[in-house]
């Protein structure tokens, strides 16, 4: 899942750097997107950590799962080196060793357990979210530069955790017939695809670290909130310490490495017009 994950943060990285500024909150760029390989390719691995992703949720808890999604950048950093000849500073050796540390301590304070399942009430709420995130989506997309890319990020993050708290419940569905009637697919496709949206329109703003931090900021805090509270997400006795500890460090260690992230390269000029490419991820 992680390195499914780093693989399409690397893709989307480089298509940041060649996209061009798309101004309106407009679901045909996502159509526009597919007409590119590389933003193609992205998403097929992009599908593939969701897939990992969604089965992980069934069992453990949302701290952890959407750690290690955020953790996917640590992979990325690693095949930029790699692949891409990036720059390796000793901060960068830093933040890696920091994001595994963190990640460990999450998997040793992490207790499986199958999920609660959301009522009526949680589910109308979502629906709710869907359309306040939409709405502010409409506005934050006229900003421009840094603050675009973080008020859209922090607008897709928010939408990604809610498309985890609707995935946790929906992957304990008892039978095929159960998962596709439960409203919690239905919500969790459509805040996955505002998501996307928004995180493509997030790096056409000319900052890529600014939209994946506030993006991984916003995705993770939320839905660890709300599978402790309310989807039965368990943390061993005694180690409640070590998931504060992890949690927080792994989040700190994937802010600082989305410097690093970013294409190491001169990007092409940005032209007013319709947007030539993107990125997305799908969580």
């Amino acid at each position: 899942m992680i390195v499914a994950y780093g693989v399409a943060n690397l893709l989307q990285s480089v298509a940041a750097a060649r996209t061009t500024v798309h101004h309106t909150f407009d679901p045909g760029l996502l159509l526009r997107l597919a007409g590119h390989r590389t933003y193609l390719v992205g998403v097929v691995c992009q599908l593939g950590g969701f897939l990992l992703a969604f089965l992980a949720r069934r069992d453990l808890p949302l701290f952890l799962v959407q750690s290690s999604v955020a953790a996917g950048l640590g992979v990325t950093a690693i095949l930029g080196v790699v692949v891409l000849k990036w720059r390796l500073p000793a901060a960068e050796v830093a933040l890696l060793a920091l994001l595994f540390a963190g990640i460990s301590a999450l998997v040793l304070a992490a207790r499986p357990a199958p999920s609660r399942q959301l009522g009526t009430g949680a589910v109308l709420v979502l629906l709710l979210v869907l359309a306040l995130i939409a709405a502010l989506g409409f506005f934050a997309v006229r900003l421009h530069g840094a603050p675009g890319s973080v008020a859209l990020g922090s607008l897709a993050g928010l939408a990604f955790s809610a498309a985890a708290v609707a995935a946790r419940p929906l992957a304990s569905a008892p039978s095929v017939e159960a998962f596709a009637r439960n409203p919690l697919l239905y919500l969790l496709v459509a805040h996955s695809v505002v998501g996307q949206l928004l995180l493509g329109l997030a790096m056409q703003r000319g900052s890529t670290t600014a939209a994946v931090a506030a993006m991984d900021a916003a995705g993770a805090v939320p839905a660890a909130i709300v599978g402790l509270l309310l989807l039965n997400d368990k943390i061993w006795p005694g180690r409640e310490w070590l998931a504060a500890v992890g949690f927080l460090v792994t989040l700190a260690a994937v802010i600082g490495l989305t410097r690093y992230a970013e294409p190491q390269q001169h990007p092409v000029a940005r032209t007013p017009g319709p947007a030539m490419a993107g990125v997305g991820r799908s969580r």
